[in-house]
């Protein structure tokens, strides 16, 4: 028999996720994302692991499917040639880092922890993104050497600065929203 606070909870988590998600499809500035918050929400709050990987995972990944494959095919279509079915795997992999992250930082969520998290989640996605643009250019973009990987990380900066906002305003949106429903409805608050 299922419990049905459990089921709620999970709903409500389930669906902040998605529409956390659904927001990539709006315009926004480059990098302004909420892909770090929806990996550190599901791990602060879905109570199976697994669920903290899958349920996020899945989100972004359908969200990229209608990106790569409408939006940006179509903005860049040199990229984009033939049906798209997984995106970057350097954003996925600093995605699965992000959630082990959560694990790491929040078991408790406080506000200041939520915000060292959400920088430190911002700058692993930074690190490891921008490592693999420089890993994966095929050298007429960057060296590879470490002139090249600082060059790649230079060019990187002012993304970076969008992923912080759009981490922070994420995060903040996404546990905000969750702690207030939990205010006035109890019952998510207990279920585990």
């Amino acid at each position: 028999m299922s419990n049905p606070k459990l089921n709620l909870k999970f709903g409500v988590l389930a669906l902040m996720i998605l529409l956390a998600a659904l927001s990539r499809l709006m315009p926004h500035p480059p990098n302004f994302t909420p892909v770090g918050a929806m990996a550190l929400f599901g791990a602060a709050y879905f109570s199976r692991r697994y669920l903290a990987f899958v349920i996020p995972f899945v989100a972004l990944w359908a969200s990229d499917l209608f990106l790569n494959n409408v939006v940006y095919a179509k903005m860049y279509p040199e990229y984009y040639q033939g049906f798209t079915w997984f995106g970057n795997t350097w954003v996925y992999a600093s995605f699965a880092l992000i959630v082990v992250l959560g694990f790491l930082c929040l078991k408790k969520v406080k506000p200041l922890q939520l915000i060292g998290t959400s920088l430190l989640a911002s700058m692993l996605f930074f690190l490891l993104t921008n490592f693999g643009v420089w890993a994966s250019s095929l050298g007429t973009i960057y060296t590879k050497d470490f002139t090249g990987l600082m060059a790649c990380y230079g060019a990187g900066l002012p993304f970076f600065w969008n992923t912080i906002l759009g981490d922070v305003l994420y995060v903040g949106a996404l546990f905000g929203s969750f702690e207030f429903l939990k205010s006035r409805y109890p019952q998510l608050a207990f279920a585990k």
